[in-house]
């Protein structure tokens, strides 16, 4: 049996005709940009996440750019994020004309060493973005500690943290916002790009809206220069069936993770992911250190078993990031476990018995 490493199509069998129906009556309304469906998944995912608001974006990217823009960040200053994550956390960085500052990665957690952070900061520190990583909060105690010594907003990135928490909270709450993807493959996936920022702040939300709808809230009347990222009707209207499964997805992707680690238990050559205390882990991906890892995704994919790196190089290690004038020693732990983590297939839907073949031919490959 083939085991893919994202199921889409499997999910969407179990919420088929609420899917298909939702699509039908956006085409038959041509509800199409903004429109009720778009404010209806706002609401309600606001609502669900218990925020003040959420301003709906093109894509999970143009969120943490639109924060940022409008906290008025830009050239000469410097916004702190973690070396370890997808190139968006740190590409909207420099789209503002700011220089990312890289902080090395948590050797447990693999978010952010929060250890390591204050000596990162300095005058032209304009904001911190912790990246709540595979579904893991950072310890949002310890960060905002530093944050309000020096007076510098953070901006939680919880594209993989969906309804997530640490010691109570959901991430995105805690900062002055959060920013979310909705990207087919995350645990709250639409069926194209889709992203939100939320927030409790009523002045950045205003000015976010307006600045990604053109600076406008009514057309033709620009308050400012904008950008074009809208959440569309089709997208919202997925969103909206979906979003009432999120917590009952995310109780099986424990199962799944729960499952993995007790069956991994005692193989000596992976390193299982560790659950912070006190928090949520939602799990978006589960990823173990493994030795040879290269050879072990090899072996599970002849073997009908797909896997993914997340992710292969660290971003100061990237090509991108030449001119920051880093090297890999800047960021020993981050630059040594590219080489060795490894994301194993996790979604609600896989059952018991694929985890366990999948563990079945992890041991058979190192001889257990």
């Amino acid at each position: 049996m083939k085991i893919p490493f994202v199921n889409l199509k499997a999910q969407y069998h179990t919420i088929k005709p609420q899917i298909d129906l939702a699509i039908q009556n956006v085409i038959e309304e041509t509800s199409f940009i903004g429109g009720h469906r778009v404010k209806e998944f706002e609401d309600s995912f606001a609502k669900a996440y218990g925020v003040k608001h959420c301003i709906s974006t093109a894509n999970g990217t143009d969120s943490l750019y639109i924060v940022l823009k409008m906290l008025g960040i830009g050239i000469g200053d410097e916004v702190i994020t973690v070396a370890n994550s997808w190139i968006s956390s740190s590409e909207v960085i420099s789209q503002t004309g700011a220089r990312p500052v890289f902080v090395d990665i948590d050797p447990q957690y693999y978010t952010i060493d929060e250890n390591l952070l204050e000596s990162k900061i300095t005058v032209n520190t304009k904001c911190i973005i912790p990246v709540h990583l595979y579904g893991q909060m950072c310890d949002m105690d310890k960060i905002s500690k530093i944050a309000n010594k020096y007076n510098i907003p953070i901006l939680e990135d919880c594209a993989q943290s969906h309804f997530s928490e640490f010691k109570g909270i959901r991430a995105g709450l805690i900062g002055l916002a959060g920013s979310f993807s909705f990207y087919p493959g995350k645990n709250l996936g639409a069926y194209g790009d889709a992203g939100c920022l939320i927030t409790n702040d009523d002045d950045l939300a205003l000015k976010c809206r307006m600045f990604a709808r053109h600076g406008a809230l009514k057309k033709h009347q620009h308050e400012m220069e904008g950008i074009n990222s809208r959440l569309d009707g089709i997208q919202a209207a997925i969103l909206s069936v979906k979003l009432p499964y999120i917590l009952e997805w995310t109780n099986q992707r424990n199962r799944v993770a729960d499952l993995y680690t007790k069956l991994l238990s005692e193989v000596n050559s992976i390193v299982t992911p560790i659950k912070r205390r006190d928090t949520l882990h939602s799990y978006h991906l589960y990823v173990i250190r493994c030795d040879n890892r290269d050879g072990l995704q090899e072996f599970l994919l002849k073997n009908g078993v797909e896997t993914s790196v997340h992710y292969p190089i660290a971003l100061p290690n990237m090509n991108a990031y030449k001119y920051l004038g880093y090297s890999k020693n800047d960021f020993p732990i981050a630059s040594d476990y590219q080489n060795k983590i490894l994301s194993l297939p996790i979604y609600p839907e896989l059952s018991d018995d694929q985890v366990g073949q999948i563990v079945e031919l992890i041991k058979q490959y190192y001889k257990i």
